[in-house]
């Protein structure tokens, strides 16, 4: 079967801000939908190959599809625990503290539809200590 790439060039990506840590590196966003009455959001990821984000917790549900690309998640030691291939789907109940990025070959891109009310995501100043930060923000920068 033939391989194909996702032609991301008329998406708008944008940096991710999480304080206290700041903007994440190896990381940019495209907001597809936000649902407010039902806490739902779409979001496309597009992390880089061959690296690796900020050490974070999930505060709400996940399902993620990767769209192209290795989607990989670490341990917080930064031990490989999981190797996500193109087309994989997975549901993932909030809690995990872990890293994440893109696999060797291509930065990967990753369509998340996230569910609840309780924040977004805690950096790693947080993680694990029950204290959320404020939801996700971002700042508007195009990025090829």
């Amino acid at each position: 079967m033939a391989s194909y790439n996702f032609d991301d060039r008329n998406i708008k990506w944008n940096t991710l801000t999480l304080p206290p840590v700041g903007e994440l590196k190896h990381l940019v966003f495209s907001m597809l939908n936000v649902d407010e009455q039902n806490h739902i959001a779409h979001v496309l990821f597009k992390f880089t190959a061959n690296e690796k984000i900020v050490l974070h917790r999930h505060m709400i549900h996940n399902n993620t599809f990767v769209v192209q690309g290795e989607h990989r998640l670490y341990e917080p030691d930064g031990t490989l625990r999981e190797v996500r291939p193109t087309g994989m789907y997975k549901s993932t109940p909030p809690g995990d503290v872990h890293r994440e990025g893109g696999g060797p070959d291509q930065d990967v891109v990753v369509f998340f539809d996230m569910r609840g009310h309780d924040g977004v995501y805690e950096g790693a100043a947080h993680a694990g200590r029950g204290r959320a930060n404020p939801a996700m923000r971002y700042k508007g920068s195009r990025r090829a």
